[in-house]
């Protein structure tokens, strides 16, 4: 399989370890891409609605993927999200090629980027976190539901769908106006200098300008591999928002090889989730 050669991948909204996570299409998309850098931005494990008894063998060949991706040069910087936030106190470690970090700076010809979660300018989350967390418990059923709903549909030969990303383009209008939440990081990345704001968070893949003062700042949401399964790529000198589709996701039969190499064996070794207090 020819894979595409880029520079940057930005990728956030996994959340492995749950029924929301799509791996069939999130290895689709690693394997069909030979990055220099892939950026891991944010709610990659899903920490909130984590189960030790939910991690199955189609998550694991993400993390298998991810390794093999490393063996053979790519540098991977997982920023940390709020469902993945237990992370962040281990900001600035480093392993082998792999580095978790809360930001990650890109400056090429002159255009500075900058890459976050984005869950800093959600007051929601700051203001009730219960409430967040019960918001993301009912998500999760929801996709239980849709799980149950799919299968029906399969048996029946219909083509499955997302019914949840149905319901938020009932409820939710696309506004022409930039959002609270827009406006906030737009002026926080023009304080500082930047072109580019990429972030993730809201699982609505996005590509816009925002004005801020006499400044313009270029807002880039990489989406959700939950609902949309896009990404934002840097390549031929320019960031791009990548969407998948369904004839990539059909290249993805071979399952990777399980890496033998020392950085697997420190992975291991570093990252024992089950030691790790997920409250």
């Amino acid at each position: 399989m020819n894979k595409r050669q880029i520079e940057i991948s930005v990728i956030s909204d996994l959340h492995l370890a749950t029924h929301a996570c799509k791996p069939k299409q999130i290895l689709a998309y690693l394997k069909s891409i030979q990055p220099d850098t892939l950026v891991l931005n944010g709610d990659i494990i899903d920490s909130w609605r984590f189960s030790r008894n939910y991690f199955p063998s189609s998550h694991l060949k993400i993390i298998r993927q991810l390794i093999k991706m490393m063996e053979k040069g790519t540098l991977i910087y997982y920023v940390t999200g709020n469902h993945d936030e237990f992370l962040r106190k281990f900001s600035g470690t480093k392993i082998g090629r792999l580095e978790i970090v809360n930001q990650f700076i890109f400056t090429r010809n002159g255009v500075k980027t900058w890459i976050f979660h984005g869950d800093i300018f959600d007051h929601i989350i700051h203001s009730s976190k219960g409430l967040a967390k019960l918001g993301a418990a009912l998500y999760g059923l929801l996709t239980l539901v849709n799980k149950a709903l799919n299968f029906l549909l399969q048996k029946i030969g219909k083509q499955e769908m997302i019914i949840y990303k149905s319901l938020k383009k009932n409820l939710i209008r696309k506004k022409k106006a930039p959002s609270k939440f827009e406006n906030e990081l737009g002026q926080s990345a023009a304080a500082q200098g930047y072109d580019v704001v990429i972030c993730g968070h809201t699982h609505s893949p996005k590509d816009k300008m925002l004005q801020v003062g006499e400044k313009q700042v270029r807002y880039i949401n990489c989406g959700d591999w939950v609902e949309h399964f896009t990404a934002a790529e840097y390549y031929n000198n320019a960031w791009q928002l990548y969407t998948q589709h369904e004839t990539v996701m059909e290249t993805a039969a071979e399952e990777p090889e399980i890496p033998a190499g020392q950085l697997y064996q420190t992975l291991v070794r570093e990252l024992t989730f089950t030691n790790l207090s997920l409250q």
